[in-house]
């Protein structure tokens, strides 16, 4: 087991330096998300350090299947707008041919943030050539949604929840990977969307949207096991198998839709801007997390 350092920030109180935890078992790559104290919440160190594990396990021929999980109450209580780790402001690396986002004026430079850090690495981990599984327990919120739509398959426990609060608390349309209509039936992705309400696991399997829901105690065990089999199967068969149906997608117009929501998210974020002086409506992590308890 190894953990994976991304670059550190001077003025940025991270808890830890390393947000990801890898190892690999018997062909499979476990990738967990290792910020607990906060649930998970994506900042961009663990968004490039998802991204360099999610590259290490491609790399590596004796890894068949990559799980994604977190450690911890929650898989992942979505993007950090609150933590002392939040870096907005911080510039990585770019992986996807962006210009540098932080001496971007105004509404572009979340516009080029975005693109790279969520959009486009998202659309990058969707076209992983190895079958990927997103074992989900507890809170799958917002940004958390994007990480495991992203996967080929979800196993969540009995007692996860997902949810998309960000109309209700922001007045924007949904995160920015925007798969709500192709996960979910149009009028249950509205209601998803429009109330942003809790939707339990349960009722997210009956939509298709989760493969299988199993009691906690037996989410690791159950993922093992699928992984497993995946492993061992022909590693061309299940690229082909993964780019056929991706394709269908694309027929039916995803990345179209996708590219058109983005640009609906950040009019909105522009509008909040203008009208309340803060991209998310002054929107904390605390005061999140409290309305989306009651939307529950």
């Amino acid at each position: 087991m190894s953990s994976l350092v991304p670059p550190k920030s001077t003025d940025i109180q991270y808890e830890t330096d390393a947000p990801i935890e890898y190892r690999v078992e018997d062909g499979v790559a476990w990738l967990m998300m290792d910020r607990p104290a906060f649930n998970n919440a994506q900042n961009g160190q663990m968004t490039y350090a998802l991204d360099d594990a999610f590259q290490r396990a491609v790399n590596d021929d004796g890894v068949g299947a990559i799980v994604l999980g977190g450690n911890g109450k929650h898989f992942s209580a979505g993007h950090d707008i609150g933590t002392p780790g939040r870096d907005l402001h911080h510039e990585f690396d770019k992986r996807l041919m962006f210009a540098p986002h932080t001496n971007k004026p105004a509404a572009e430079l979340l516009y080029t943030r975005e693109q790279e850090q969520y959009l486009g690495m998202c659309r990058r981990w969707r076209d992983i050539p190895k079958p990927t599984i997103a074992m989900v327990q507890g809170a799958c919120i917002a940004g958390g949604l994007m990480l495991a739509w992203v996967c080929d398959l979800i196993v969540a426990s009995d007692d996860a929840f997902f949810q998309d609060p960000v109309n209700p608390l922001m007045g924007i349309p949904g995160v920015e990977y925007f798969a709500h209509a192709y996960e979910l039936p149009p009028r249950i992705a509205k209601e998803f969307l429009l109330l942003g309400e809790r939707m339990s696991a349960e009722r997210a399997a009956q939509f298709g949207m989760v493969n299988r829901v199993v009691a906690r105690d037996a989410l690791r065990e159950t993922v093992a096991a699928m992984a497993a089999k995946l492993a061992k199967q022909d590693r061309l068969g299940n690229w082909l198998t993964k780019q056929a149906v991706n394709h269908v997608e694309e027929l039916r117009g995803k990345r179209a839709a996708m590219d058109a929501v983005f640009h609906m998210h950040h009019f909105a974020h522009a509008q909040n801007d203008l009208v309340k002086g803060d991209s998310i409506a002054g929107v904390s992590g605390k005061s999140a997390a409290a309305e989306n308890k009651k939307a529950g």
